[in-house]
């Protein structure tokens, strides 16, 4: 936290400095892989299809925009990955990211858009070299897929259902 005068009042204000909320998604699909795109701005390199939650938007609605913009691709959420908060992670600032995972509601290919140069599927074991730290992200992914992730479209809005199955976050029985 910082102080700074108001220009007009000359009140001290006080001034924080908070992450940014992100959000990642893994587009999966058994036969092609996981879709990365190709940054077309700094830092450059491919990434998982992601980026800023804007204001008044849940993460899961983020995830689902993010998806489209950058792959051109309709999304289908089906899980969370996790949440990944290393200050390290993004070269140009602290964000906290939440990661989902989902699959595309059509066959259709990826296509780079927004600011992504391209996007395309790779499969798990041909990964590329990857930016902000999304090998750990892809790494929790596949041990979840290996211990037999549950595959339930999250509450949206409804940080309840982190770590339990949706219907067991209302309360249903599995």
């Amino acid at each position: 936290m910082r102080t700074q005068k108001c220009p007009h009042c000359g009140h001290t204000l006080k001034i924080y400095r908070n992450p940014a909320p992100t959000v990642d998604i893994i587009i999966y699909d058994p036969a092609k892989g996981i879709v990365f795109v190709s940054r077309a701005h700094e830092p450059l390199g491919w990434a998982l299809p992601g980026g800023f939650v804007e204001y008044g938007e849940t993460l899961e609605d983020a995830a689902v925009r993010e998806a489209r913009e950058e792959t051109g691709l309709d999304v289908e959420l089906e899980g969370l990955v996790g949440v990944y908060s290393d200050p390290s992670r993004d070269p140009r600032q602290h964000t906290i990211t939440t990661a989902f995972h989902g699959r595309s509601k059509h066959s259709a290919m990826p296509c780079g858009g927004d600011d992504a140069a391209e996007a395309q599927f790779f499969p798990v074991d041909a990964l590329p070299p990857l930016v902000f730290g999304h090998e750990r992200i892809v790494a929790d992914f596949l041990e979840k897929m290996k211990q037999g992730l549950a595959t339930r479209r999250p509450c949206s809005g409804a940080s309840v259902c982190v770590g339990l199955g949706v219907e067991a976050a209302r309360g249903e029985r599995e």
